[in-house]
C-alpha cells in the first residue's frame, strides 16, 4: 500500500532505540523526511547513520524532550532543517514501576510530566506548521495500560491515561484543520524497556511491526481515523 506521504516530514522523539526507533524507520521508508531526537547521543547517531543508509534525509538532535524547552527547539529545528513540519510522532521514555500507595509526590510529578506533559508541548508546538499546510498527522505512543491499569505501573497508568483523556479532547478540536491525533498503544514489544520491567511473555512483538502500525496512522489513507487508541499488544488486552 502507497500511504501517500512520500515527501512529507515528520518529527519523531525518544527515537534512537525501541520503539520510537522503529517508527522512524518505518515513516523513512515511505519516503518522510526525518528529525529524531534522543538523549543519548551515542545511539542516535547509530539511528541517524541507519536511516541515511537506508537513503533517507535524516536528522539526529541531541535533547531531553522532557525538557519544558526542548519541544519548542526540536520544532524550529525540523522546520529549519526541512522546510515544513507534517507528522508528528510524540514518544518519552516510560516511568519505573511503582506500587499506587507507594510513589512519592516527586515520582508522580515526573511521570507526569514525562508521559503527559511532554507530548501536549510537542503538539501545541507542531500544529501552527500543521495547520498552515492544511493537513497533519500526529501519533503519540503510549502504552495498552490505558485501556487496561497494569498492576505495579502506576505511574505510567496514571500519567498515560491523562494524556489519553487529554488526547480526545484535542483530536475533536484538530479535525477542523486537516489534522488527525491518535494514540498507538503497545503491549510487550522486544525492547530494552520490557526488559528492564523483568518481563517476559511467552510472545513478544517485533518493535519494526509496530512501527509500519505508527506509519499507517500517520498515512493519507488514514485520513479518516482520528481520536483513536489503536491497541498493539498480542490479544492482551481482555476488555472489550
Amino acid at each position: 500500500m502507497d500511504l501517500g506521504v512520500a515527501g512529507k516530514v515528520a518529527l519523531v522523539t525518544a527515537a534512537s532505540k525501541g520503539l520510537g526507533r522503529a517508527s522512524a524507520l518505518a515513516l523513512a521508508a515511505e519516503g518522510v523526511r526525518v528529525l529524531i531526537c534522543a538523549r543519548g547521543e551515542a545511539t542516535l547517531r547509530e539511528t541517524e547513520a541507519e536511516l541515511l543508509s537506508l537513503g533517507a534525509e535524516a536528522l539526529g538532535v541531541v535533547a531531553d524532550v522532557t525538557d519544558p524547552t526542548q519541544p519548542a527547539r526540536l520544532v524550529a529545528a525540523t522546520v529549519e532543517r526541512f522546510g515544513s513540519l507534517d507528522i508528528l510522532v510524540a514518544n518519552a521514555g516510560g516511568p519505573p514501576p511503582g506500587r499506587a500507595l507507594e510513589v512519592s509526590d516527586e515520582q508522580i510529578a515526573a511521570a507526569v510530566n514525562a508521559n503527559l506533559t511532554t507530548s501536549i508541548r510537542l503538539v501545541r508546538e507542531a500544529v501552527p506548521w500543521m495547520r498552515r499546510a492544511g493537513w497533519g498527522r500526529v501519533c503519540l505512543i503510549t502504552s495498552y495500560c490505558i485501556k487496561e491499569p497494569l498492576p505495579g505501573l502506576s505511574l505510567s497508568n496514571l500519567a498515560r491515561t491523562g494524556l489519553w483523556g487529554w488526547a480526545k479532547t484535542a483530536s475533536a478540536d484538530l479535525w477542523p484543520d486537516g489534522i488527525t491525533l491518535n494514540t498507538a498503544c503497545p503491549g510487550m514489544h522486544a525492547t530494552d524497556r520490557v526488559l528492564q520491567l523483568g518481563t517476559s511473555p511467552a510472545r513478544m512483538g517485533d518493535p519494526a511491526d509496530f512501527g509500519k502500525v505508527v506509519a499507517f496512522l500517520c498515512s493519507g489513507p488514514a485520513a479518516f481515523v482520528s481520536g483513536a487508541a489503536l491497541s498493539v499488544d498480542g490479544a492482551a488486552l481482555h476488555g472489550l
